[in-house]
């Protein structure tokens, strides 16, 4: 698990169909590097958050078929920088 800043929503007007129609967010990390993740829970622009990858990422997904290797799993409340 990892802990990142949402940064924004992503927005795809055409994606895999693996996909689905998973929402997507554009994650900061504490070094700098940028990922984007499937969003299950709806987490707004500026919270902390954190992630699982690879297979548990599927997992932590309602429907465990979305092809995706990064997934929001919570929000962190009172986590500072």
């Amino acid at each position: 698990m990892e802990i990142w800043r949402v940064k924004d929503e992503l927005v795809c007007t055409r994606r895999v169909p693996g996909l689905k129609s998973a929402s997507l967010r554009v994650l900061q990390g504490l070094k700098g590097n940028i990922e984007v993740a499937t969003d299950p829970v709806g987490v707004p622009v500026g919270k902390w958050v954190f992630t699982t990858l690879g297979s548990a990422a599927r997992l932590a997904m309602p429907d465990p078929t979305v092809t995706t290797d990064l997934t929001i799993c919570g929000i962190i409340e009172g986590w500072e920088e």
